[in-house]
């Protein structure tokens, strides 16, 4: 294989495709990107002088040239099963993708636009992996010089043999920076670019004419919007203190209302602590009834109920008092809020005059630089209106609520009083009720215990009878049995079971049929009389707690309740103290 071996002038490109290489100026070649090579292409480099040449590096003279040029020159009909082993390693050799030259054009562009566009459009960037493959620019880029000593200990380098010279397939060595398109898009782009600039231009300057008109036109109409504006913020003010004093005045009315309902609350509050101590010392005393007596009857029930009822009206009572607390809080808080805002209005309203009446003749008047950046300002003429609108509207709400509690407050007032007396009604009757039964009941166990000791007293007369019953038959047992025994005594065939004999056994069976019949009536008598005994006891025991509990009810319980707070107290118009 022949190797063919370019000039200079063939391998520089030409920044103007088309044209012969000596009609344009030289210019030296700009690498697309630069490419790191590999230990194999090294060293096919340093063998090569024909790609040194190409790529504008001075071939290094072999200090050894004897037989290994030798075998290098027998070695080169290899060349192309070395490219075959040198792709398979990653390593290529030629741009594959690169597609033939097209044909110039009749009518080349000018020299001075293209290189004016070439010098803005030509991408430069040390790793840059998007622009065109150029051998002469990827070999001029290699900044390791290449070398036959081995690459590591365990890699001895390739053999003098193996290398063979790089050959271009190009034909001229001339490769274009920019297609026509680029150069026909870079055009248009700068005529869209400098149409839109013109366009900005224009519009801008009937922007800066319209602007010069508005100005004098608004100087002229700013001071007098101002005064207006004024003059309208002062009217806006005085009608809003007025609407102030009026709710001011109302309010204070209210809470002074609301404050006398809060002193009867105190009071009825108080008196009804007389009644609830009644109910639970009446609880307590009967507590001290004994035996049966200690029962749940109704007046412990109603007694029950009463304290429940007084508790509940307390509690009643106490959450209304909190409530109206409560709302004398929140009354006083809205009266605090519209005495600020009536303030502030009035200071507003001073300064907002003064300032409707200064003129360009007015004195006092003076330039304060920077005072138009300074926005002190913390509302808007809605929010303006709207908080001074809400404190009013907040005090009408309080007072209705105000006076809603009041009328609730009366009206529990009433109702507790009303409650209350006739749950005492309801225990009076009670009381008298049982107290009534009470007696009733101690009568009855007295007549009972009158007629349980008269039947004591038969029932122990007959169980002397029998006692002596029992006597003057055992003696008549006691002879039948010695009259048997005797006969008993009576030798040989006398021992005979006459008549006798057998009136005898008869006489002595009847005799113990009768005693047994007498022991269990006297048993019976005696069980009777036990009986007896124990139920004068229990009249007796249950006598004494009848009195017992009469006293409880009658004496103690009805002794306290004689009293109650009157229906005046009870509405805290006056106290317990004052009556």
């Amino acid at each position: 294989m022949e190797l063919s071996v370019h000039s200079s002038e063939d391998v520089l490109p030409s920044a103007n495709v088309g044209l012969p290489s000596a009609l344009v100026p030289r210019q030296p070649p700009k690498p697309a990107y630069v490419t790191h090579r590999g230990p194999l292409v090294q060293l096919l480099l340093q063998q090569d002088p024909l790609g040194k040449a190409r790529s504008g590096c001075p071939a290094e003279p072999q200090p050894h040239s004897g037989p290994r040029d030798a075998r290098a020159q027998e070695q080169t009909p290899d060349l192309h099963q070395l490219h075959s082993r040198m792709e398979l390693y990653g390593y290529p050799l030629k741009a594959k993708f690169n597609q033939p030259r097209p044909p110039p054009p009749k009518v080349l562009p000018a020299t001075s636009t293209m290189t004016t566009s070439y010098k803005s459009r030509i991408p430069y960037h040390p790793e840059s992996f998007s622009m065109p493959w150029m051998p002469n620019s990827y070999y001029k880029a290699a900044a390791l010089n290449p070398t036959l000593s081995p690459l590591t200990e365990s890699f001895p380098g390739l053999p003098p043999t193996k290398i063979v010279p790089f050959i271009s397939e190009r034909p001229n060595g001339i490769f274009s920076q920019h297609s026509l398109d680029d150069w026909h898009r870079s055009n248009m782009t700068n005529y869209k670019e400098s149409e839109t600039t013109r366009h900005n231009a224009e519009r801008l300057r009937a922007d800066l004419t319209r602007t010069i008109k508005d100005v004098y036109q608004q100087a002229r109409r700013t001071q007098g919007e101002s005064t207006k504006n004024l003059g309208e913020r002062v009217n806006d003010i005085e009608y809003w203190k007025s609407e102030l004093c009026i709710e001011l005045d109302a309010m204070i009315r209210e809470t002074n209302s609301l404050m006398d309902m809060q002193k009867r609350l105190e009071r009825a509050l108080a008196d009804t602590e007389g009644p609830f101590q009644v109910a639970h010392k009446c609880l307590l005393n009967r507590e001290k009834r004994m035996g049966i007596d200690l029962v749940n009857d109704d007046v412990e029930k109603q007694l029950i109920t009463e304290i429940k009822t007084i508790r509940s009206c307390r509690e009643r009572l106490q959450q209304c008092l909190d409530t109206v607390n409560c709302q004398l809080m929140c009354n006083k808080e809205a009266r605090q809020e519209l005495e600020k805002d009536l303030a502030d209005k009035q200071m507003g309203h001073h300064i907002d005059s003064k300032c409707y009446q200064l003129k360009n003749t007015s004195r006092g008047i003076h330039y304060y630089k920077g005072v138009e950046r300074v926005d002190a300002t913390v509302s808007v003429p809605e929010t303006w209106a709207r908080f001074t609108d809400n404190n009013i509207f907040r005090s009408q709400s309080a007072r209705a609520t105000s006076a809603k509690l009041r009328a609730s407050t009366e009206s529990l007032l009433m109702g507790t009083a009303d409650e209350m007396w006739r749950q005492f009604s309801k225990v009076n009757d009670a009381f008298t009720s049982r107290i009534t039964e009470t007696a009733n009941a101690k009568s009855k166990i007295q007549t009972h215990l009158a007629k349980t000791r008269q039947e004591i007293f038969q029932i122990e007369t007959k169980i002397q009878v029998i006692q002596k019953a029992i006597r003057d038959k055992e003696v008549q047992l006691k002879v039948s049995q010695t009259r048997l025994d005797e006969r008993t005594r009576r030798p040989n065939v006398e021992l005979c079971r006459d008549a006798a004999q057998i009136h005898l056994v008869r006489e002595v069976n009847e005799i113990n049929e009768t005693l047994r019949n007498l022991h269990q009536c006297l048993r019976a008598s005696e069980d009777m009389l036990q009986m007896l005994v124990r139920s004068k006891g229990v009249l007796e025991h249950d006598l004494v707690v009848k009195n017992n509990s009469l006293f409880i009810d009658q004496e103690r319980c009805m002794g306290m309740r004689k009293s109650y707070p009157s229906t005046v107290q009870i509405l805290g118009y006056v106290s317990a103290g004052l009556t």
